[in-house]
């Protein structure tokens, strides 16, 4: 049922004094050799809304660079953290802080991945989805339209390349990926423009598909990249980011303990609408606020990221 000390006006100001975080990522990314921080949107709404504490046993299916996880543990929580990123596992694991266990996988495969170490249900559990922080910033990862890297985009460093879609994939099939992913009107403009550049020379690098998109713009001169939907596309069916979420979403809801809390976090419409479909249409979990919560206004200048933020969150009432 919904929690009545759970703000649904999505600019009240939540109650929950948050903790440090219990992790501190400060450490060379392999690749690039950059520094990299992480600060995790929506903190204190997600720890108002999952209300962690000591004896309870949460999974963040999303562990990026932890930040949610650190907040949870600082909390007294038991965490299990999934990623498929081996930078991503290789930090959590240095980090070593107590209380948590890293788990290597997709939070699709979360049932059977808790199963493993002999969990079969949990207090809470938080997706975070989308690309993380650190692939973001490290640019040697290929998720940036802005800096010149391989056009990679795997989350888990393995499997087919975005560079292999935009080069094997005909016309036809690059244009369905940009328009149902990336829902931009021009994309079968864009798909032409790819396959012509690709019989000059194969499209290797971020900079080069970024270039291409916008040279298939009319007029483009300023404001937001037009490749930005292009990459999302990408990104997202390299990952099957997508079906990811369908999957997560229902083995959350098998691993809730009655009582049990999930919380997710999207990023863009495609995201938010699976998100919200999925719990309206569930017979075990109650949405715990009417409309998604947003970052402050306080929130969104410090960390631009969280201007598109939305947290969406349900308890388990069915046993």
């Amino acid at each position: 049922m919904t929690d009545p000390d759970f703000p649904t006006d999505p600019h009240a100001t939540p109650t929950w004094d948050a903790p440090e975080s219990a992790l501190t990522f400060t450490d060379l990314t392999p690749e690039s050799g950059e520094t990299l921080s992480h600060v995790p949107v929506l903190a204190a709404e997600v720890l108002e809304m999952l209300q962690p504490a000591p004896g309870r046993v949460f999974v963040d299916g999303t562990l990026g660079g932890a930040g949610h996880t650190g907040l949870l543990l600082a909390a007294g929580a038991t965490v299990y953290g999934i990623d498929q990123d081996p930078y991503a596992l290789d930090r959590a694991r240095a980090a070593n802080p107590q209380g948590l266990t890293v788990l290597e996988g997709n939070y699709r495969d979360m049932a059977s991945l808790l199963a493993g170490v002999g969990v079969t249900q949990v207090d809470g559990i938080l997706l975070d989805i989308g690309v993380s922080s650190f692939q973001l910033d490290d640019t040697a990862r290929g998720f940036s339209y802005h800096t010149e890297a391989p056009l990679d985009m795997r989350m888990s460093q393995s499997g087919e390349s975005a560079a292999d879609v935009v080069n094997e994939y005909d016309a036809e099939e690059l244009a369905s990926i940009i328009y149902e992913y990336g829902e931009d009107r021009l994309s079968r403009r864009i798909a032409r423009a790819i396959v012509a550049a690709r019989e000059q020379a194969p499209i290797e690098t971020t900079v080069q598909l970024a270039d291409i998109v916008k040279r298939a713009y009319p007029g483009f001169s300023k404001g937001i990249h037009p490749a930005r939907r292009t990459f999302q596309a990408l990104r997202i069916h390299v990952n099957d980011e997508l079906g990811a979420l369908r999957d997560g979403l229902a083995a959350a809801e098998t691993l809730l303990a009655p009582g049990g809390r999930l919380a997710v976090i999207s990023f863009h419409s495609l995201e938010d609408r699976i998100v919200k479909r999925f719990l309206l249409g569930s017979e075990t979990l109650e949405p715990l606020t009417k409309r998604p919560v947003i970052a402050t206004e306080e929130e969104q200048a410090t960390n631009p990221r969280a201007r598109s933020a939305k947290l969406r969150g349900a308890q388990r009432v069915g046993a």
